[in-house]
């Protein structure tokens, strides 16, 4: 057993007697040095504050509702209420992927009076399914029209983070169906084909990702990240350290495009996968921990403030989370940054357990940045959780190698990977053969 597991272990048990070392005075920097990790404990997912023990699946709810809002109290914001209303207008419909697919093309609005905030999305069914398909839900960076070639894909007219003029091109379009891109590829076609419809939309039609400076100001020439379905909720209280940030709002989004699932005949939305990758992964795996009808959930790439467990500070940490997206944290997170293996009270294994006994399987990209073994260890701590409620947990394997499959079991999955940050045609089909089963049940 690994040193960092035995760490782990001993930690689960509640049995590590404090450490020798000191906060790394460097601790707003990255720490890539094994050596360099503190002993931490991690708390048990299935012991509530108060000390008590988890008897029972009803005894579970009520401790999956105490990491929540823990999360929501330390890391990520308040939850955002449920719209008013939810309208949704289809205004365009054809064939699509050479015959293969429909496409569909929605905008939601969340007043009954269709005023406010609106978001557009993209929905692809298989053309030819014998059954109503589970969806893919996720949202994209840069447009619903550079996930395929398609021409009827409309380009949104928003402000965009990632590209020239920070606005959307014509010349990008279908960009992601290039499958020698390292930085994302989208095999609609392949999707379909297996048996799922996708629905998607823009994350800055949500709301734009700009980080305030440090004062709290917004760069100059830049929108606020409070704008977009933000527009819909009570004004910031800026006495508050846990108002609702970017990434609560891109998790709420993703309920709406289930919300929209729910109305399509040939979708089950009984069985909606959540997904993303970086920093839309982390999004993925908030909106599936907080909303129990995502049957499933594929975060991909983290990174931290995602799987990783923060107490092990390896690799992305909260001081360069905290510094660098001011957006995506509450400012009560910032307390934990200076030494989180001694001052957080939680960390990322509760929130993985909160999706628990549904299927969750995370998707690890080889970079030190990403820490894919505080990612597996992650995995590990919150897996007693699902064996409890009567699920399988992670295989009783080793932290795997790139692209070993033996921690892929059928309700809790890890695995990771080399090669570009993004989505490659590798991690699509993982997804799909840990997702299957969902198409049996």
């Amino acid at each position: 057993m690994k040193c960092m597991e035995r760490i782990l272990l001993v930690g689960l048990m509640g049995l590590c007697s404090g450490s020798a070392f000191a906060a790394r005075p460097d601790y707003d920097k990255p720490n890539y040095d094994v050596s360099k990790i503190a002993p931490y404990t991690l708390e048990d997912p299935l012991t509530f504050v108060d000390g008590g023990k988890v008897a029972s699946p009803a005894a579970w709810a009520r401790r999956r509702r105490e990491i929540l809002e823990i999360f929501a109290k330390q890391m990520f914001g308040e939850e955002p209420p449920k719209p008013e209303a939810f309208v949704a207008e289809k205004w365009e419909e054809g064939v699509t992927l050479a015959g293969f697919g429909i496409r569909r093309q929605y905008r939601t609005w969340f007043r009954r009076d269709k005023s406010g905030p609106a978001i557009d999305w993209l929905v692809l069914i298989p053309r030819h399914g014998k059954r109503p398909a589970p969806p893919i839900i996720f949202l994209n960076y840069s447009g619903n029209h550079e996930l395929v070639r398609d021409k009827q894909v409309t380009i949104p007219d928003m402000w965009l983070p990632f590209r020239p003029g920070n606005k959307p091109h014509e010349e990008m379009r279908g960009r992601y169906e290039d499958m020698n891109s390292v930085e994302f590829v989208f095999p609609a076609h392949m999707l379909l084909a297996r048996g799922y419809a996708v629905i998607t939309a823009c994350y800055a039609q949500v709301s734009p990702d700009v980080s305030p400076n440090a004062d709290g100001s917004i760069p100059a020439g830049k929108p606020s990240p409070w704008t977009g379905v933000f527009e819909l909720w009570p004004a910031r209280d800026p006495g508050r350290d846990d108002n609702t940030t970017a990434i609560g709002a891109w998790a709420w989004a993703l309920s709406r495009g289930l919300d929209l699932a729910g109305t399509i005949p040939e979708i089950d939305a009984g069985k909606a996968i959540a997904a993303g990758y970086s920093r839309l992964g982390k999004t993925a795996l908030l909106a599936a921990a907080r909303d129990e009808r995502f049957a499933a959930c594929v975060p991909n790439q983290t990174g931290g403030g995602g799987c990783p467990l923060a107490k092990r500070d390896f690799g992305e940490n909260i001081a360069t989370e905290m510094r660098a997206f001011r957006h995506w944290y509450c400012p009560a997170y910032k307390k934990f940054e200076k030494d989180p293996a001694t001052l957080l009270t939680f960390d990322q294994h509760l929130l993985l357990a909160a999706i628990a006994p549904r299927k969750l399987f995370v998707q690890g990209y080889d970079e030190k940045w990403f820490d894919t073994e505080g990612e597996y260890l992650a995995c590990r701590a919150a897996s007693p959780v699902w064996v409890f409620l009567g699920k399988e947990g992670l295989p009783d394997k080793p932290f795997p190698a790139d692209y070993d499959t033996s921690c892929m079991g059928r309700d809790l999955a890890y695995v990771r990977r080399t090669e570009g940050h993004g989505y490659s045609a590798h991690d699509w089909t993982w997804l799909m053969d840990f997702c299957d089963s969902l198409q049996t049940e």
